[in-house]
Formats: C-alpha cells, sequence, structure tokens
C-alpha cells in the first residue's frame, strides 16, 4: 500500500506574521513550521501503517511551497514518514486553493506512475488560510471518493471506515481504496519525533519537483490565476482596558446584565 500525506508549512502562529506587498502571505522572513492541523493526518497515515503488520506500506510526504517548506516534509520524515516530495516553484506563489489543488493532484498522478497511490491523508485545514477544502478539491481531481473531516479512521484489507462528528449527529461513513481521506484534531495526537527518528530521517529520500517535472503551465498557478484575492488588509488594533462592572449597592447584575445585553451577547 502506498500513502501520501499532505503537509503544509505555514508561518508560526506565534511570530509576527507579515503579508508581501501583493498582499500574500510572507512565507520566507517569518519562522515556519509543519501546520499543527497536518501532524494529525501525518499520524494516522503511520498508525495505519503500523496496524497492517505484515504489508509492505510506504509513507510518502508531499508540499507544495517555498525553498523553507522543505521543514514541513523532513518534520513527517522526523515522524516515521518513509520518503518525500517538495513542489517547489517560483510561478506557484499566491496560488489559491483551486491551483494548489492542481499541482497536488499532478504531483500524485507522478507518484502514482511509478507505484499505485492508494490512500491520500490531508488535515483538517490549514492554519493559515483555513479553508478545509483541497481534499475534496483534490478527489475531484483525481476522480476518487472522499472521506472526510474524520475523528476516527478504521481501515480493514480496501475498506476504509471513519467516523465523523457535527455539531448535532455523528456519522460513520465507509468507502473503498483508492480515496481521499481528511481528519481532524480529535483523531488522535500527534507524536513527537524521536531522537532515532530525527536522526533516521536524514538519510531519507527526499525529491525536488518543479512545475515542469509536473507539466505543469505556469499560467495555471500564481497569484494571475487565483480566483479570489486579497484588495486590503489592516493590523489588528491593539487592545483596550475591559469595562469593570462594579456592586457596591446591589446594582451589580442589572449593569451586567445590561452590558452584555448591550454587546448582544444576551
Amino acid at each position: 500500500m502506498n500513502i501520501v500525506v499532505l503537509v503544509k508549512y505555514v508561518p508560526d502562529a506565534t511570530a509576527d506574521r507579515q503579508f508581501e506587498d501583493d498582499f500574500t502571505v510572507d512565507r520566507v522572513n517569518v519562522d515556519g513550521l509543519l501546520s499543527e492541523l497536518d501532524e494529525y493526518a501525518v499520524e494516522q497515515s503511520l498508525q495505519i501503517k503500523e496496524k497492517r503488520e505484515g504489508e509492505e506500506i510506504t509513507v510518502t510526504a508531499l508540499t507544495v511551497g517555498p525553498e523553507a517548506a522543505e521543514a514541513a516534509v523532513r518534520k513527517a520524515l522526523q515522524m516515521g514518514a518513509d520518503k518525500g516530495v517538495h513542489v517547489v516553484d517560483d510561478a506557484i506563489a499566491g496560488s489559491d486553493a483551486i491551483a494548489t489543488s492542481l499541482v497536488l493532484a499532478k504531483a500524485i498522478e507522478k507518484l502514482g506512475a511509478e507505484t499505485k497511490v492508494d490512500l491520500v491523508v490531508g488535515g483538517l485545514a490549514s492554519t493559515d488560510a483555513g479553508m478545509s477544502v483541497v481534499p475534496a478539491m483534490l478527489a475531484e481531481r483525481l476522480g476518487l471518493p472522499q472521506v472526510t473531516l474524520a475523528s476516527v479512521v478504521e481501515t480493514q484489507g480496501d475498506q476504509v471506515r471513519i467516523k465523523r462528528d457535527g455539531d448535532v449527529a455523528t456519522e460513520v461513513i465507509g468507502g473503498t481504496l483508492p480515496l481521499v481521506l481528511s481528519v481532524t484534531d480529535q483523531s488522535g495526537e500527534a507524536r513527537y519525533p524521536s531522537f532515532k527518528g530525527i536522526m533516521a530521517a536524514k538519510k531519507k529520500p527526499l525529491e525536488t519537483w518543479s512545475l515542469a517535472d509536473l507539466g505543469v503551465d505556469a499560467s495555471q498557478v500564481g497569484l494571475g490565476a487565483a480566483y479570489t484575492a486579497v484588495e486590503e488588509t489592516a493590523a489588528r488594533p491593539p487592545r483596550t482596558a475591559g469595562e469593570i462592572v462594579t456592586d457596591e449597592d446591589g446594582s451589580g447584575a442589572k449593569a451586567l446584565a445590561e452590558f452584555l445585553a448591550s454587546k448582544k451577547f444576551i
């Protein structure tokens, strides 16, 4: 079985994140890391491999991004993935989800030309854009069924069954390999790379591909091909002091209720 897990390099949420002059996210001059939500996808991919003892299973970490995005693949390799692929090309900068799904699909097709890809695994969303649509777009482009937003994943033979938790109900959904799977942050805590894993990752293969390697024209990606664009940004306003409601004469409860009502909290 061959599993491809999607990993994204995103700006560190605790860092001073900025935009470029064209309002795209600055992914070069800021500290970045593997998206936390994609760590759950890596974890579930590794668990599937570990639970299917006796089978030959390869987990490939795939990312699209600038040179620094290699760090996301390295983290996945340290966690236990077998090999990595990094698609990097200056023309990709500014791509929206539609273009990103195109590049990912072409990369997966290239991987599948060598050995059939049975399972594509992604996270709930990226922690920078938060769109949650790439797995579905990828399934459409690859012509595969999708089982998405899984909080529990079970596999047996060529069958995959997931549990999806909604606001008012829980669904159990099944599918037959090959398919696209996405998992939530409720699917299981992601492991920390061990020292052994960190050292082993240095010897694992990591290929770098360009758009030309995938047969994708530069006009199909980038900001110029995006269906959406950011026209303006504004810095988050500084935090202001909160309002204190006192209860010196027994009117505190009324004052608190009036304050909450004025803010439409009640």
